[in-house]
């Protein structure tokens, strides 16, 4: 099906405002209710950006490839499975969509919509757990979609439920999610100054996850 680029961006923007809008305001929500136990309220959050995420993949994967990622649009443009000057519309539609959900967010809460994160996520460790994340976000992708296609939306949610758990920086896995987290002072923030370090760590991961899948996905020559 050929899908002309201002529907592409449009369901990017779209998909990425409501993927943010879960993050943010399951995390504001799950913060609320937890009565200060970080591991319930994490759990909260999880689950509703797993939900989230096999929803908005489903439905908006045949319009735009459901990337909602800088990081995915650019290994995808780097396997020549996206123009170059469509990827390069896509991550600033991705970004704008992340900070228009954060702010939804903060609407829906009576919350400040203008904010700065205090959460601090400093560290080597935190950048190599991201690093770590985005490659086995792009593993997932590009694994599963090359032997089961139609199970794409459930091991992308699994694998972000998972990095929630397994990873010190419960799984960003996204630099335009990043900049959008860095924009609320809630349980999902983190700060500005922290949020280069963890895109650094996820464009290594990607890159990292392409070349490796490069290696393990292509096709022998017959003996």
């Amino acid at each position: 099906m050929q899908v002309s680029l201002s529907r592409r961006l449009s369901a990017e923007a779209l998909g990425s405002l409501l993927l943010t809008g879960a993050v943010v305001g399951s995390g504001i929500l799950a913060a609320r209710m937890s009565d200060g136990n970080d591991a319930v309220a994490l759990i909260g959050n999880t689950g509703a950006t797993a939900a989230i995420l096999y929803v908005l993949i489903t439905a908006l994967g045949p319009i735009s490839g459901a990337h909602f990622n800088p990081a995915v649009t650019l290994v995808m443009a780097l396997r020549r499975e996206i123009s170059l000057p469509a990827a390069l519309l896509y991550a600033p539609v991705q970004i704008a969509g992340c900070v228009l959900g954060a702010w939804v967010a903060h609407l829906m809460f009576e919350e400040p919509v203008i904010q700065l994160s205090g959460h601090a996520r400093a560290g080597l460790a935190q950048m190599l757990s991201e690093a770590v994340a985005t490659f086995a976000l792009i593993f997932c992708i590009l694994g599963v979609s090359r032997m089961r296609p139609q199970a794409v939306p459930a091991a992308v949610a699994l694998i972000i439920t998972a990095g929630y758990w397994w990873t010190a920086s419960t799984s960003f896995a996204n630099p335009a999610i990043t900049i959008a987290r860095s924009l609320t002072d809630s349980f999902a923030g983190i700060r500005p100054m922290d949020a280069p370090g963890f895109i650094a760590g996820q464009f290594a991961g990607a890159i990292a996850a392409w070349l490796c899948c490069g290696l393990l996905f292509s096709k022998d020559p017959p003996a």
